[in-house]
């Protein structure tokens, strides 16, 4: 590899002022600048930006642990994230949790010996002990899509409530008033409050909450199926579903086809997230979009503000969401 005194002997000055030229710490002419980068290009010399960002302090990396990245959801937070990160001048570390509370604490563990600059952290559960050492300890955290209890940290959330509630109005506004509620795991904020509004939206109606109606599912869309085949025994028959993400909601649709049942002739259903196989589905999906881009800048932009400046309060900031409609309910009488 060429030094940043090759460099200058190349170029015919001194190292200070090629330094000067990499870092852009002091004037220097733009006739002697040229001269440094062309030297620096004839030679290929690319600074040690590693050993750079070392002495200041910082690593101008971040941590990511997410807890399924199988989860298309996850993914395309992690894909725009990095994107935004990259153009910020960052680059990202990724860990899956995979759910698991151990792994959890080994990534944690990796990207702190890593020296990331800060973590942005979607936790398997609503507390994390690991996390609260690493907030008292200085470490910028931003959560995002959970509300930890107990914690004051830096937060990105959307309007779950919200999402269940303009979700099932919507089938009540096409007629439905026997809907089936494909929920995620309960301990979890986003699934907690989707069936919330669920519920909510009913009552206004003076629709009675069916207890038969809601089934627990986990987010994976071989639980959407078990859920579907649970739903379709239901006498009478729900008219549509409600399930709280998109992947549960592509499983009950392969439950609802090995049953004869047409969607949405049949029987009309209502996803949530909104990610990308949602408008390959057949028929495409209607569903709750969250802005995977919003949630992932939002992140971004609170890490690096809390990198910049370590004593601002912490924030809790929750996105809009809106409904995306398609072709998987119908109108009914």
């Amino acid at each position: 590899m060429p030094t940043i005194h090759q460099v200058a002997e190349r170029a015919g000055v001194s190292s200070t002022t090629v330094s000067h030229v990499i870092n852009n710490t002091r004037f220097v002419s733009p006739e002697t600048r040229e001269r440094v980068l062309r030297a620096m290009e004839e030679l290929n010399y690319r600074p040690n930006i590693l050993a750079r960002s070392l002495r200041r302090g910082e690593t101008r990396t971040l941590g990511l642990i997410l807890p399924d990245s199988a989860n298309p959801f996850f993914a395309e937070i992690a894909r725009a994230l990095e994107f935004a990160a990259f153009r910020a001048g960052y680059n990202v570390i990724f860990g899956n949790s995979e759910n698991d509370l151990e792994k959890e604490q080994v990534y944690i563990d990796v990207l702190v010996t890593k020296q990331v600059d800060g973590l942005i952290f979607v936790a398997t559960g609503d507390r994390s002990q690991s996390l609260e050492n690493l907030v008292r300890g200085g470490l910028p955290v931003v959560v995002v899509d959970r509300q930890l209890s107990a914690l004051e940290v830096d937060t990105v959330l959307t309007d779950n409530l919200q999402g269940g509630l303009l979700a099932t109005r919507y089938l009540l506004s096409r007629g439905h008033r026997r809907i089936g509620c494909i929920t995620g795991p309960s301990h979890l904020t986003p699934s907690a409050q989707r069936v919330i509004g669920y519920r909510q939206a009913l009552q206004e109606a003076g629709v009675a909450v069916d207890e038969d109606l809601i089934v627990r599912g986990d987010f994976h869309p071989r639980s959407g199926y078990e859920a579907g085949k649970v739903l379709l025994e239901q006498r009478p028959l729900p008219t549509a579903i409600f399930a709280c993400n998109d992947m549960m909601a592509i499983g009950a649709l392969r439950a609802l086809a090995e049953a004869g049942l047409r969607v949405p002739e049949d029987c009309s259903i209502v996803g949530y997230d909104d990610i990308e196989l949602a408008t390959y589905a057949v028929p495409p999906l209607t569903t709750i979009r969250q802005d995977k881009i919003a949630i992932a800048e939002a992140a971004l932009r609170m890490a690096l503000e809390r990198i910049n400046q370590s004593d601002l309060p912490a924030r809790c900031e929750t996105l809009p969401v809106e409904l995306v409609e398609r072709q998987s309910v119908r109108r009914i009488a």
